[in-house]
């Protein structure tokens, strides 16, 4: 079960990764000056991201739980 423990913490790390670059392209999109349109339409992707990073990094801490629990 330690091998489980180790593909969790990969997934969360994985998460955390895509959760940081989701923060950079909200940052990005907002200093460039775009209208509030095309703002809040580039932000709706991001937030698709943003929720995909989040999940990975869910799945990733329940596989080290369940590895603890089982090892």
């Amino acid at each position: 079960m330690e091998l489980l423990v180790w593909i969790g913490a990969g997934l969360t790390l994985l998460g955390l990764l895509g959760l940081v670059w989701c923060i950079l392209l909200a940052v990005r999109a907002r200093r460039a000056g775009l209208s509030d349109e095309d703002l809040r339409a580039r932000l709706q992707k991001v937030v698709a991201l943003n929720l995909g990073a989040l999940a990975v990094s869910a799945l990733g801490l329940m596989a080290v739980i369940v590895g603890i629990f089982l090892g």
